[in-house]
């Protein structure tokens, strides 16, 4: 994800307070290109490559639930 969608898509979310510290966490560029991944790709969550760095399908997953 460019750096201009990201700016596009980033005041959209919600905030991100209260979630586990780790090396996936967080809901920046990578875990959203994750999403748009999944949904687009039409595959289950725990199916995301983690090779794409996109962080784990889990995280990706309770992101789009926030």
């Amino acid at each position: 994800m460019d750096d201009d969608l990201w700016a596009l898509i980033e005041p959209l979310l919600p905030p991100i307070a209260g979630e586990v510290a780790g090396p996936t966490a967080g809901g920046g560029p990578a875990v959203s290109a994750g999403i748009l991944y999944v949904l687009h790709n039409d595959i289950a969550w725990q199916l995301l490559p983690l090779e794409l760095r996109f962080g784990s399908g889990q995280t990706c997953w309770r992101r789009l639930g926030r």
